[in-house]
């Protein structure tokens, strides 16, 4: 490449906790540089933003252990574990045997068990209340960048 040829653009990238990565598109520009471009957001509409399993609770020997994001657990926290879903995203758990549902912050790696799909707070489970059975049936849906979990 010509050093003296003349930029054509400049990209910037901004990170976040709760933004998704950026892919490389396969369209490229006249010097055949790969274009940046974000990944397509998802919509209440599709598949991919909705899943539906068992949800558990963590046990209160995590208390204070490191995340897999680095954050130390808290129980009184709205946080959770998702096998896949990038640290920072906001799902609505909802429990399906009562209706009740809460937001919570992905910041774990889990849940370890292949039956389920998520594991919860302390508190999230309470709010949903299945403190006493220890495991229920939930919805999650994923929710768009810039929701707040307030």
């Amino acid at each position: 490449m010509n050093v003296r040829q003349p930029l054509l653009g400049a990209v910037i990238l901004t990170c976040s906790l709760a933004s998704a990565s950026l892919v490389l598109s396969q369209e490229t520009e006249m010097n055949n540089a790969p274009v940046l471009s974000e990944p397509p957001e998802k919509t209440p509409e599709s598949p991919e933003s909705k899943q539906t399993g068992l949800a558990a609770f963590y046990h209160m020997t995590f208390q204070g252990r490191r995340t897999a994001s680095g954050e130390s657990f808290d129980h009184s926290e709205l946080t959770a574990a998702h096998k896949t879903l990038p640290f920072g995203t906001l799902v609505r758990v909802i429990n399906l045997h009562n209706k009740k549902s809460v937001i919570v912050r992905v910041n774990d790696r889990g849940p370890m068990q292949p039956d389920r799909v998520i594991d919860v707070t302390r508190r999230a489970a309470g709010l949903l209340g299945f403190l006493h059975q220890g495991m229920t049936r939930v919805a999650l849906e994923i929710l768009p960048l810039g929701t707040t979990n307030k």
